[in-house]
């Protein structure tokens, strides 16, 4: 059976606290003899660096796991394992033709778009955030160029207008797993050959960081609701309302008209606040240090503090 580098952590999105890791089991129970896992992130019990899944599974398997900084640096290692072909799903980490060129048949890349679009390192983010209403996979021959391989395969997902990151992220993770696995029996044997992008269409993700995460209400509603669903878990989408600080997780688009940033209180059923373009209204909200609630439970605990 055909020889396997896993390259990655199946970890596709930011904020995610597990994953299955299909790919690398798949592999795994398809009888691929996947002879070393390169991943990164330390065994610790810090938030950002937690024990890797695919650690778990290369320990139950007796696979061998390499944590280099760079791939570079485990060249000798990498050639040693005498592999046709390596697979990539989330590693995060440039590498170089150098180490590409070890593989005979190259590394598969599995990436969370429709390329050549949103290539970079939050394609699923980028989708939410440009309030798109189709996504996709696309299984790629990786090359040194940033996600600029060439294309064996796609296959598109649709985004529902409410649907945040973590539901997206499982939809996608289930079409990437079923359409790898289709083709890579295929460009093992030569049969499926990969075609070039059109790189005049190719857009690029951006990194997401901590700034990220503060609510600008003199954005347009529809693209703060959007950065509601893209940030869910990780930065997430932090805002003050009236003395409560508060982490928006749900909202929607209002037609009511309130100056950026005005608070409008209907009961205990509706929180609107205005924005650049229309308002937010809220869905669901937690108080820092708090669960998760409705905006009803929310405005009975808190509403009286909400006053400018």
């Amino acid at each position: 059976m055909t020889r396997v580098v896993f390259f990655g952590n199946e970890r596709l999105i930011s904020g995610l606290e597990k994953t299955e890791a299909p790919i690398l089991k798949g592999l795994i129970e398809r009888g691929y003899e996947v002879v070393a896992i390169v991943s990164h992130h330390s065994h610790t019990n810090s938030r950002n660096k937690r024990a890797l899944e695919v650690a778990a599974i290369a320990e139950k398997h007796d696979i061998p796991v390499y944590l280099p900084n760079k791939p570079s640096e485990i060249i000798d290692e990498l050639k040693g394992l005498n592999a046709e072909i390596a697979v990539l799903a989330a590693y995060g980490r440039i590498i170089s033709q150098k180490v590409i060129d070890i593989f005979p048949m190259g590394i598969i890349n599995i990436h969370p778009s429709l390329l050549p679009k949103y290539r970079g390192p939050t394609p699923i983010e980028s989708a939410l955030l440009n309030g798109d209403s189709e996504t996709g996979v696309s299984i790629m021959k990786l090359t040194a160029g940033m996600d600029e391989g060439p294309v064996f395969a796609q296959a598109t997902v649709a985004i529902e207008d409410s649907e945040e990151k973590f539901h997206l992220y499982k939809k996608i993770v289930d079409a990437s797993t079923q359409l790898f696995f289709e083709v890579f029996p295929k460009i093992i044997d030569g049969s499926l050959q990969p075609t070039p992008q059109d790189a005049d269409q190719a857009t690029y993700s951006k990194l997401i960081d901590k700034t990220d995460s503060v609510v600008d209400w003199n954005k347009p509603a529809i693209r703060i609701v959007n950065e509601i669903r893209a940030y869910a878990g990780w930065p997430q989408s932090k805002t003050t309302l009236g003395d409560v600080d508060v982490i928006i997780t749900k909202a929607h688009v209002s037609d009511e008209k309130l100056d950026p940033g005005t608070i409008a209180v209907s009961g205990t059923e509706k929180l609107v606040v205005g924005a650049a373009e229309k308002s937010v209204a809220i869905d669901s909200i937690k108080p820092l240090g708090k669960k998760e609630m409705p905006v009803s439970a929310f405005l009975v605990g808190y509403g009286a503090r909400l006053k400018d």
